[in-house]
């Protein structure tokens, strides 16, 4: 018989074995896709309920055993077969949302594979070719297996959705007979799924490691990676929990895995894309690629509330103005000034670069340039390799400037001297301004002795733009940094603008082994 359902028709027994133990309904349940997930053991029909077919067969053979089915004592709503509740189907087991779970429904686990079932031709039995020993003490079932009957079915172990991966419907009912005498004889349960709160302690579960694993997939290759093993990892392993009698929810743990992953990536991808483009902003075109690759390196530490921290060091500061640049504007037109100083800053800018310093700011003719900073130096070597660094600079800049003066010279342009002024000391480095327009500074004494330094009884020097256009003064907090590698001229002890004590000031000439100093 088959009972049917609300958009098929039923098909009543034949009369002359209504009501007794020989009808059994036929009936499968095909989910989505043609997959069959499910059995039934009963369902009512015209207000009648009837036992399914495999039932039926396996009640047959169990009539020596005596096993009958029987109400759970913990559970008077499950049926018991033998030692094994048969659990109930709900319409939110596994991977199903509100399924149609009417009549006693349980889930298949085909552990018996499809070629488990000896099947013999009517031709071999008739023409006696089939052994008593074959089929004595067995459960037979006569089928057809013809594809024109279009009895077939997929079954979740089907590799793909050819006719070769279908199960014919005899071997359907005899898997799910086997299952049911596995279940009374051998004590096997039947298959197991999670609790609805497991279920989703589950999918949270991968949607939080998505999120954890999303914080350092950066790269392209190491997300596809990443996330394709976590789905590999998923789907092999929810099979073979299937094998093993768990059905585990797929589909919705790899959703979230995926979607977390993404999200996560994309958001950690898009908060280092606004720093790298703060740090660019701030420091690459002013820096050497070292600096900036430090900085980023340490970004976590540099960076608080999207902007660079204020930060108090002892690092090193540079000032640089021109002589002679009042007599050159006013020679030139505006347009030609300007473009002379782009000349003069493109000239003077790597040498604070290449000695691993940073510009903060072009003070019109002048520059204003940092070492030790923005990365905090903790060590008396490092900060002292920050003031031989700022020296170095300024003799860079020195012989850069020797050079550009002979050039215009022959060119018959006017030529430029060079103060510059550097100290070494205390400092509060931060950021200034707006989330739009952002200005890396630095704030402290050390800054204005620096500035004091450069512009020191300016009227009195009087460079020789050929050989000795620039001065070069430190005060003594740098020049103790500084080894013998220069040839230092100590000038005295003298008073600076805004200091109350007296500064010990030092001129450096050039380097020790410079035959030109």
């Amino acid at each position: 018989m088959h009972v049917g359902g609300e958009d098929k028709k039923g098909v009543a027994p034949p009369p002359v074995l209504a009501g007794t133990d020989q009808v059994g309904f036929n009936d499968i349940l095909v989910d989505r896709g043609g997959i069959v997930r499910r059995g039934l053991l009963f369902q009512g029909y015209q207000g009648v309920t009837h036992y399914a077919f495999a039932l039926r067969l396996a009640l047959l053979y169990l009539q020596a055993d005596g096993v009958y089915p029987q109400s759970d004592p913990t559970n008077p709503e499950a049926i018991r077969l033998g030692p094994t509740t048969i659990r109930r189907f709900r319409d939110n087991d596994g991977a199903y949302i509100d399924a149609d779970a009417r009549g006693y429904q349980f889930l298949l686990d085909f552990q018996e594979a499809q070629d488990a079932f000896p099947v013999f031709t009517l031709s071999d039995v008739l023409a006696g070719k089939v052994a008593r020993s074959a089929i004595h003490d067995k459960i037979v079932i006569i089928g057809t297996i013809a594809e024109s009957v279009h009895d077939e079915f997929f079954t979740p172990f089907s590799l793909g959705l050819d006719a070769d991966q279908q199960m014919p419907g005899a071997v359907l009912h005899a898997s799910i007979a086997s299952q049911l005498l596995r279940s009374a004889l051998d004590d096997t349960s039947s298959m197991l799924v999670l609790s609805e709160a497991l279920e989703w302690d589950w999918v949270l579960f991968w949607s939080a490691l998505g999120a954890v694993i999303g914080l350092w997939l950066l790269s392209p290759w190491r997300f596809v990676l990443v996330v394709g093993s976590g789905v590999a990892i998923l789907v092999l392993g929810s099979y073979l929990a299937f094998v093993y009698g768990w059905w585990i929810p797929v589909v919705p743990p790899v959703i979230t895995w995926i979607l977390s992953a993404v999200i996560i990536t994309a958001s950690v991808s898009y908060r280092e894309a606004k720093q790298r483009a703060l740090m660019q902003q701030l420091f690459e075109r002013h820096s050497s690629p070292q600096v900036v690759n430090a900085i980023w390196e340490q970004r976590h530490d540099f960076i608080r509330n999207g902007r660079p921290r204020s930060e108090r060091m002892v690092l090193t500061v540079l000032f640089t103005d021109l002589v002679g640049f009042t007599t050159i504007s006013e020679k030139m037109e505006p347009q030609e000034l300007v473009d002379w100083l782009d000349q003069y800053m493109d000239a003077m800018a790597p040498h604070v670069i290449n000695h691993h310093g940073v510009i903060l700011r072009f003070t019109g003719d002048g520059i204003l340039a940092v070492f030790g900073a923005p990365l905090a130096r903790h060590t008396e070597e490092a900060i002292g390799q920050d003031a031989v660094h700022a020296v170095q600079c300024a003799l860079g800049m020195q012989r850069e400037l020797i050079k550009r003066n002979r050039i215009w010279m022959e060119q018959q342009e006017p030529l430029v001297g060079m103060r510059v002024g550097i100290a070494t000391g205390p400092a509060v480095a931060g950021s200034l301004g707006s989330s739009q327009r952002l200005e890396y500074t630095i704030h402290g004494d050390t800054v204005n002795t620096a500035s004091r330094l450069e512009s020191f009884e300016k009227q009195t020097f009087i460079p020789d733009f050929c050989h000795d256009p620039c001065r070069i003064l430190v005060g003594e907090s740098t020049r103790a940094y500084l080894d013998h590698q220069f040839l230092i001229q100590h000038v005295g002890e003298v008073s600076l603008k805004g200091k109350e004590q007296k500064v010990s000031v030092h001129r450096v000439l050039g380097y020790t082994d410079d035959h030109e100093v």
